[in-house]
């Protein structure tokens, strides 16, 4: 069975009032749910494992884990993962096995192509708003369920951590970061804001002047930097982020668990009404059509670097 594209299979989410088991159809999941989601996963964007008593989640999608279909339906059956106890897990741990780095953001060259088809079948733009409503929904319902996992959970960070890739990191308990790393959100140059939750989750740790310096002038922030104001929790060398992050996993697996998940819902709690309002504002840009004309000079950019100005 072929698959629809992600953005106008969302809009058929929003619209067709079918059948549960219809809507997994067509969202290409009932494949991944003829299994119970496991603590033991090779995808082709991400894989896990259970490893000492943490779930090890390794994102190797080329060219730098950039998130489309694929991503989102292997985040969803992490988030089912972790739903359902992980396995045991006391800790969760990410980390990127691509050389660029930890997560370049959205797949917007997928995007881009998607828009296209939408515009050939003539979509009207509040119909293509309904479509990417319902796939936001998606990302976050995905997003919060790893934010709020009842377990410590790290970010091992290296190279790019933009857009899309810096919102799934915000949704870490702690950042280990190589001094290659840098933070940024591109957003404003697609003439959209970030949408995967980023701005909410980033104001529980920094100061506003630093959420509004990263939003609004899309510079990038170094990795140094970023330790400095207490974003990343532990700077090192190039190469070692993946080992530091593990000694701290591993730290969080002497500790009982129900105390852990008592103690992580009081100091991190999510962001919720901030969420939603961020989702309508992310919408509401789509509708703009400087946005396509904006995703079509990221495509057809010969810049090595386009992410960054």
């Amino acid at each position: 069975m072929s698959r629809a594209p992600l953005w106008f299979e969302a809009l058929r989410e929003a619209t067709d009032r079918g059948t549960a088991l219809a809507l997994r159809a067509r969202r290409g999941l009932h494949a991944l749910e003829r299994q119970a989601p496991g603590p033991r996963f090779e995808g082709e964007r991400l894989s896990w494992r259970l490893r000492d008593g943490v779930l090890e989640v390794e994102l190797h999608g080329e060219p730098c884990n950039e998130i489309g279909r694929q991503s989102l339906r292997e985040l969803e059956r992490l988030a089912e993962v972790v739903r359902r106890g992980a396995g045991g897990a006391r800790a969760l741990l990410y980390y990127s096995t691509m050389q660029r780095g930890f997560c370049a953001g959205a797949d917007l060259r997928e995007l881009h192509e998607e828009l296209g088809r939408w515009r050939a079948r003539r979509v009207p733009r509040d119909a293509l708003a309904l479509g990417v409503g319902a796939f936001l929904r998606r990302i976050h319902a995905a997003f919060d369920t790893l934010d709020a996992a009842p377990m410590l959970t790290v970010a091992a960070v290296h190279g790019f951590c933009f857009g899309g890739g810096f919102e799934l990191a915000l949704t870490a308990d702690l950042l280990v970061a190589d001094r290659s790393a840098r933070f940024c959100f591109p957003e404003l140059r697609l003439g959209l804001v970030p949408g995967f939750g980023g701005i909410p989750r980033l104001e529980r740790e920094v100061p506003g002047a630093t959420v509004r310096d990263l939003l609004l002038t899309g510079r990038s922030l170094s990795a140094a930097r970023a330790h400095d104001l207490g974003l990343v929790t532990q700077l090192v060398g190039r190469g070692k982020a993946l080992s530091a992050a593990r000694s701290l996993a591993r730290q969080a697996t002497r500790f009982d668990a129900t105390t852990t998940a008592e103690a992580k819902r009081f100091c991190k709690p999510l962001p919720r009404r901030r969420l939603r309002e961020e989702r309508r504002r992310f919408v509401r840009r789509m509708r703009a059509p400087l946005v396509e004309a904006a995703l079509r000079r990221f495509v057809t950019s010969q810049d090595v670097r386009p992410y960054l100005p």
